[in-house]
């Protein structure tokens, strides 16, 4: 019976020790195979060639890269302050060249100003997206090729998004060794043909960039390979591939980057957007926007642009009685131009809705790129805050933010990452003499997306049920912002003390009736109304009228049911002046909104101007034989006197009244 039991028991553990055996060996050989295995490294392995990826090599001990590369890790040194130069025109810190050794080389961030050389080219298919499975479909490397060339760094765009078989993605190598040869041309070429002259060293990537779209003439990208890094003169480093990128649409590449004809992909209207390979020669950083000033003369204007709706096609005109109307992208662009040249402003703001969502801003980036293009070409500073909209398709808020900050002229900031939102942020406006005065304050909010909503299984978009609105840490935020401003001696005089032909003038801009202690004015820009801007406006307290301008009631109030009070617990709390003798004025004289199209009143509601955008966009809705419109904010007698109107579309100018100043109607505070 012993002997039997004990048979038992050894057949029982036998049953369990074999197969535990089967499986640790088996995962010990998979181990080996796929993390502890590596080819053999060769001669490469002796050479220490797997330092390259973050120190120059060179041909010998003494070669180094030019000193005018931006490679170099040395940065420029500041232009010393002329005499008479205005104090904004001087070079800043962020006007210095990066040190870009420290860039990685093995991944791709096509925002980075790189300005090592691509060494080679590759395009895999894969049968799942790489987001799902890593690179797991990379080209084939070996540890001494990662070495002298650079580890492969997949384009994250997948070429065959909207059709194809299969996800295509680009790969390159990026090195920073000075002796091997780097790409210094691109062409996109039908099978049968070949790039000349064929004396040059051009290489065929294997596969069709084409490849697993049906019924497409097969199209295969050719790079050539020029000298190595130190056989280069400066003009012949500036034309190396520094990136490659991928855009859809048929609008302007990314800033700095030109695009690789012919197509990809065609466009198909209503079907499919064109795909673009797009490129980089060497580094081109955008220019970045001087400080906010006020003009020498006490003046700084802001123009509004509200709900642009733009998508990766180039549009769909809506309630417009314009003809012909197609590309409303393009043609509202056009407008944006005109409105600039008319109004020259020194500040544009973006209040929201950029993006269309609702399944046609898919791909944000080819969007961004696009959208403020008449501003950015005309060299005007601008800034932005975020819609309902605008992240319904694709890159989060976050990622937009990074976008916005590559481009040229921008002032948009991420804002703290404690509180709800991205894009909470505070831009101060300077005068124009030497004390660099803070005049006029503008705060920027995130007023959220949606409050609820469901995905709709049959059209696979989200249908909201309620719009969001801003919270109680965000109130906390912006009360500390106010306190944190410093009070000024209202009315600014400009300290002219080096001008002494002008002492007369002088005498006569410091002689006015009172002064007053208090924050300077403030301009508060998000999309999403708040509900008191449905509420019933102030009367001025001389004449008893209604201090409401423009139109409103054309469409149903876009403000969210919910709030925490914004209004009461941030606007009306946060005075211009804390002391007595200020009565009580709030500090915030203006909030400006975008979000309903048709809605372009502009009241007061317990001293605080609560003024929507308007329309000024024919890819967002609108209402026949309503123009498209713009907002203008000017503010001049360094921040004193604040003024409003609107521009449409034919050139009319629409309610122009003074918010605050000695023309406008007294404050009920004062009263």
């Amino acid at each position: 019976m012993a002997a039997l039991s004990f048979f038992r028991f050894f057949r029982f553990l036998h049953g369990i020790i074999v197969p535990m055996a089967a499986v640790i060996g088996f995962s010990c050989l998979l181990t080996f195979i796929f993390i502890l295995y590596q080819p053999t490294a060769g001669p490469g392995q002796v050479q220490r060639l797997g330092w390259q990826s973050w120190d120059v090599i060179s041909m010998n001990d003494a070669a180094q890269l030019p000193a005018e590369s931006n490679g170099s890790g040395n940065p420029a040194q500041p232009t010393p302050v002329e005499s008479g130069v205005d104090w904004w025109n001087v070079s800043t810190s962020q006007d210095t060249p990066v040190d870009m050794s420290s860039f990685p080389l093995d991944v791709w961030a096509p925002l980075l100003p790189h300005d090592t050389g691509l060494s080679e080219i590759a395009i895999t298919r894969c049968m799942f997206p790489p987001s799902l499975v890593g690179d797991l479909c990379a080209p084939t490397t070996t540890i001494e090729q990662d070495s002298i060339k650079g580890k492969w760094v997949r384009v994250d765009r997948d070429l065959n998004q909207q059709s194809g078989l299969w996800t295509l993605n680009i790969y390159y190598r990026r090195t920073r060794r000075v002796d091997i040869p780097l790409i210094t041309d691109l062409r996109l070429l039908p099978a049968s043909d070949r790039p000349t002259p064929l004396t040059d060293p051009w290489v065929k990537v294997d596969h069709s960039i084409r490849d697993g779209i049906m019924r497409a003439e097969p199209l295969f990208l050719w790079y050539r390979t020029g000298k190595s890094l130190h056989e280069m003169s400066a003009e012949e480093k500036a034309q190396l591939i520094t990136e490659i990128d991928v855009i859809f649409g048929e609008d302007r590449p990314w800033y700095g980057f030109d695009k690789l004809e012919p197509p990809v992909t065609p466009e198909k209207t209503g079907r499919l957007e064109s795909v673009y390979v797009t490129y980089r020669r060497g580094v081109k950083s955008a220019p970045r926007a001087p400080p906010l000033h006020f003009s020498h003369d006490g003046k700084f204007k802001v123009l509004q642009i509200a709900d642009l709706h733009f998508s990766v096609s180039r549009g769909d005109c809506r309630d417009t009685t314009v003809s012909p109307c197609t590309a409303s992208d393009n043609l509202t662009n056009t407008l944006l131009g005109h409105i600039l040249d008319e109004e020259k402003p020194d500040l544009v703001v973006f209040s929201g809705d950029q993006l269309n969502g609702q399944g046609t801003s898919w791909d944000p980036k080819s969007v961004l790129a696009k959208f403020a293009t008449a501003v950015t070409d005309r060299g005007i500073p601008w800034a932005a805050v975020f819609g309902n909209h605008d992240e319904e398709n694709g890159d989060v808020k976050a990622e937009q933010v990074r976008m916005m900050q590559a481009l040229p002229y921008s002032l948009v900031e991420t804002g703290p990452k404690d509180i709800h939102g991205v894009g909470n942020y505070v831009l101060k406006v300077k005068s124009a003499d030497a004390s660099m005065t803070h005049l006029l304050t503008l705060y920027f909010l995130d007023s959220g997306s949606y409050a609820g909503g469901y995905l709709n299984w049959l059209t696979g978009l989200f249908t909201p049920t309620g719009y969001d609105w801003i919270r109680q840490d965000q109130i906390d935020w912006f009360l500390e912002q106010s306190m944190s401003i410093q009070p000024i001696n209202r009315p600014f005089s400009p300290d002219t003390g080096k001008d002494l032909g002008n002492i007369w003038t002088r005498q006569e801009q410091i002689t006015p009736a009172t002064h007053r202690l208090a924050k300077p004015n403030a301009l508060m820009f998000f999309h999403i109304p708040l509900q008191e801007s449905y509420s019933t406006a102030d009367r001025n307290p001389h004449t008893g009228q209604l201090l409401d301008f423009g139109l409103h009631g054309l469409e149903t109030p876009g403000a969210s049911e919910k709030n925490d009070g914004f209004f009461s617990k941030g606007l009306l709390a946060a005075l211009e002046s804390d002391h007595r003798a200020g009565g009580g004025v709030p500090e915030v004289k203006v909030v400006a909104n975008g979000h309903c199209h048709i809605t372009e009143d502009c009241k007061r509601v317990k001293d605080v101007w609560l003024c929507f955008g308007g329309g000024g966009s024919y890819s967002g809705y609108g209402k026949v034989g309503f123009d498209r419109r713009f907002r203008v904010y000017e503010v001049s007698d360094f921040g004193e006197t604040i003024r409003t109107y609107k521009r449409t579309e034919k050139d009319v100018i629409l309610n122009d009244i003074v918010l605050a100043g000695a023309k406008a109607p007294p404050y009920n505070a004062q009263m």
